[in-house]
This record gives structure tokens, C-alpha cells and sequence, in this order.
């Protein structure tokens, strides 16, 4: 994935901003398979607040790695606000960091178990949790990257928010 220069300015803010507040990130990614943790970690001085990332790309890692119940899996599906949630909530667990975005969807190019190619959902775990739905549309690659975009533009409005900036 190519950062545009405008993400990359929104990832150097939110690394200062994590750095200022003395927190940590870590992500838990299944649709951006470790694309998130790569556009976080483009900037210098990542690893002062990046503390690492989980690629579960199938339902049997996001329960044995990071927690999720397996009757959720069941009964919302991988891609759902709730399992997103369980996914970042795993990674803070795994990690011991103080915030985790999680993302999970569909890619496509077809639906998956009935889910249309192009739903998203991304999880912010930590001090406050928020959820983000998308519904993307394009190849692949598009829909990767415009959930990366999204999921580190929503966090670094999330840290503003939180500091009242």
C-alpha cells in the first residue's frame, strides 16, 4: 500500500499525540491482513507507541488468539460490529497496549457467507470505544486501502476528540 502524504501526516499526529499521553497501539486486522500495522508503522518513532499487530484472517485465530467467542463468530458473523470490537478489545489483551484498532469485512471481489464485497467494520478499543461502519466499493486493493485510510483518519479524530483538540 502507497500512504498518501495526507494519511501520513494524520499517523505522525496520533503518534504524537499517543506519545504525549504516554499510550500504546496495537491492531488486530482480518480484511486489511496486516495493512494497517504496515501504514502505521511508516512514519519515524512508530515503535515508541506501536506495539504490534495480529493478521486473523480466519474465524479459528480470532478466537484462539484474540478471544473472540466462537458463538458470536456464530451468531453475528466475522464481519460485525460486535466480533470488530471483541477483535481490538483481543489485541489490548494481547499486547498490553492502552488503545487497538481492529478491522474486519469483505474485500471481495463477491459477497462472503451472504455479506456484500465492500462492508467493513472497523473497532477502537481503549480509554473509549467507538465502532465504524463502510460500505466500499471497488477491487480489492481499493476497498483495503480506503478502510486503512479510514480506520487511521477516524483514530487520529478520536485522539483529538479525547484531548479536546
Amino acid at each position: 500500500m502507497s500512504v498518501s502524504p495526507e494519511i501520513i501526516e494524520l499517523i505522525s499526529a496520533l503518534h504524537q499525540s499517543l506519545r504525549d499521553h504516554n499510550e500504546s497501539l496495537s491492531t488486530a486486522e482480518s480484511l486489511t491482513a496486516g495493512g494497517l500495522s504496515n501504514a502505521l508503522t511508516t512514519v519515524p518513532g512508530a515503535s515508541d507507541v506501536f506495539l504490534g499487530g495480529v493478521t486473523a484472517y480466519v474465524p479459528a485465530v480470532k478466537v484462539s488468539k484474540l478471544g473472540v467467542s466462537a458463538k458470536l463468530i456464530e451468531e453475528k458473523s466475522v464481519v460485525s460490529e460486535e466480533v470488530a470490537l471483541e477483535m481490538a478489545r483481543g489485541a489490548i489483551k494481547m499486547f498490553g497496549s492502552t488503545w487497538a484498532i481492529a478491522t474486519t469485512g469483505v474485500a471481495g471481489p463477491g459477497p462472503s457467507d451472504g455479506v456484500p464485497a465492500g462492508t467493513v467494520w472497523v473497532a477502537f478499543a481503549g480509554p473509549i470505544e467507538s465502532t465504524l461502519e463502510l460500505s466500499l466499493a471497488g477491487e480489492r486493493e481499493v476497498v483495503r486501502n480506503a478502510t486503512i485510510a479510514s480506520a487511521i483518519a477516524t483514530f487520529a479524530s478520536i485522539l483529538r476528540q479525547r484531548s479536546g483538540k
